[in-house]
């Protein structure tokens, strides 16, 4: 079975001009009721995946961050 567009999932920047594109839309308000409901519905998502991605990101560069760090000796105490 093949991949189709509507089962890939996009990328953090396509989801956030995405995203980007709704809330112009919405704060014009040229929109009808209905359809500013669906378009907050579809914003809400894309919101909750780039969190979701910002997050795994910010993950990864942590575990790489100790991973590259140098081992340090533990400092002295003062005694």
């Amino acid at each position: 079975m093949t991949e189709t567009p509507a089962d890939t999932a996009p990328s953090f920047e396509e989801a956030q001009r995405e995203l980007e594109l709704i809330v112009d839309r919405l704060e014009r308000g040229d929109v009808a009721l209905d359809e500013a409901i669906s378009l907050w519905q579809r914003g809400e998502e894309l919101y909750r995946y780039c969190a979701a991605k910002l997050d795994g990101a910010q993950g990864e560069i942590e575990e790489l961050a100790r991973r590259t760090a140098p081992e340090r000796a533990p400092e002295p105490r003062d005694t």
